[in-house]
């Protein structure tokens, strides 16, 4: 039965799950301490080829139907041929390079010697280790060095088995080592180039996630600062002049209260709306009021003027026929350089909304006075978060924002935008939707 990923219908089995997880914690012990892989190896080839070796032996000739006669040796020339063979394998994979040499001239002085040791499969141990873990341009001489002492052997056995065969199967089992070590390591790297690569990505999902993060709290303190900036500025303006009038005129300080009611619930209303975005909102929720436009400019005006300002207010052009998110921003736009024109100059100051649309762009003025009486407006030094929210919902539609003192005082805010790029995409795709 296939797996539920669809893969390997094996690879989902339990023997196959716990071998995998032994795998895994070999790794890690094998990280943590490499010598105890090292020497197991040379343990179990002691174990399986040296030891049965000096427990029977062979009497220093090979099988009777071969006929091959051996150098027979003691036991002590025995275990320091077997030393010689074996030792060197503990550093396999830190020096492959010098281990395979090492193992090479032990073995190819007991050949010279007429000796035959079964411990002689440490030369294909160290041939896999070099193509595993050595560098690839020492292992053209290895093979070269390996094919010379395999080459003494063929002759060696050469009264019993044809060279040639003696070659072949010597060639063979050398190949075979440096084939399974070269596989081996391009499996690792293979593996390792998945894993950096699905590190990389990690990263890069992280960057994306955070870049995005930061890009939506702009986007909400942008609008917070719209929402919040502009209502607290009216209503502080009106709460001031509420108090100041409320004993001279007590239906002034009413109506000023009422205006402070009427922009709370509008600031209110306001983040609702933006707030109701950010979160999921199931079938069944509130019903949320669309954003403001440019037709929503006339009312603001009208809000502002009730703080004491006087506005007035001029379009020209097709404004109903733009896009909602280019009137969002020019709302926006509108509505912080009045909420500033408050702040700064004071309820005294007055001010001019122009709104022009024609030929594919969209132009918008608002001037004030500065304060009553000629006095010089107090504003921050450098630009302040206002007018950079102003630039940056200009950049979106290739716009440009330009703030700063008017030549017969006061202080102007200029926004142009080129809205061509929006209408040409409308009338590619066939018009609205």
């Amino acid at each position: 039965m296939p797996g539920a990923g669809g893969g390997d219908p094996l690879s989902g089995h339990p023997f196959f799950v716990r071998l995998a997880r032994a795998g895994q914690r070999l790794r890690r012990v094998d990280r943590d301490h490499s010598w105890i892989l090292d020497t197991a190896v040379v343990a179990v080839v002691f174990l399986v080829f040296c030891l049965p070796e000096l427990v029977h032996g062979d009497g220093g000739e090979g099988p009777r139907e071969h006929r091959i006669a051996f150098t027979p040796l003691p036991v002590p020339a025995t275990l320091a041929l077997q030393a010689g063979l074996l030792v060197p394998l503990l550093w396999r994979r830190r020096r492959p390079t010098a281990a395979f040499a090492a193992v090479l001239a032990v073995f190819v002085l007991q050949w010279a010697i007429g000796a035959a040791l079964r411990a002689d499969v440490a030369l294909l141990v160290a041939l896999y280790s070099l193509a595993l873990h050595g560098r690839l341009r020492h292992l053209a001489w290895a093979c070269g060095a390996a094919a010379c002492g395999t080459a003494l052997v063929a002759v060696r056995l050469s009264a019993a088995v044809s060279v040639w065969d003696s070659l072949f199967f010597l060639f063979a089992a050398a190949t075979a080592a440096v084939a399974l070590g070269i596989a081996v390591r391009i499996r690792r790297a293979q593996l390792a180039g998945l894993r950096e690569r699905a590190a990389r990505l990690e990263i890069e999902r992280d960057q994306r996630s955070r870049l995005a993060a930061a890009t939506e709290r702009t986007r909400v303190a942008r609008e917070m600062h719209d929402i919040i900036g502009h209502n607290l500025s009216v209503i502080i303006t009106l709460a001031d002049g509420g108090a100041y009038a409320a004993q001279a005129s007590p239906e002034r300080g009413r109506e000023a209260l009422v205006l402070i009611g009427d922009a709370g619930r509008q600031a209110l209303g306001e983040l609702r709306r933006m707030l109701g975005v950010l979160r999921e909102r199931g079938d069944g929720g509130p019903e949320l009021a669309p954003q403001p436009g440019i037709a929503d400019i006339d009312g603001l005006c009208t809000r502002i003027r009730a703080a004491g300002p006087q506005v007035a207010y001029r379009s020209e052009g097709d404004l109903d026929g733009l896009d909602r998110g280019v009137q969002v921003m020019a709302y926006r736009i509108v509505q912080e350089a009045l909420t500033n024109a408050l702040k700064h100059a004071g309820p005294g100051t007055r001010a001019r909304v122009t709104v022009t649309a024609d030929t594919g762009r969209l132009r918008l003025r608002v001037d004030d006075s500065g304060p009553a009486g000629g006095a010089a407006a107090v504003r921050p030094v450098g630009e302040g978060h206002g007018i950079a929210g102003m630039r940056e919902r200009a950049a979106l539609y290739g716009g440009a924002v330009v703030a700063g003192p008017a030549a017969g005082g006061g202080w102007s805010v200029v926004a142009d935008m080129d809205l061509a790029p929006a209408l040409d995409a409308v009338d590619a795709a066939g018009g609205p939707a």
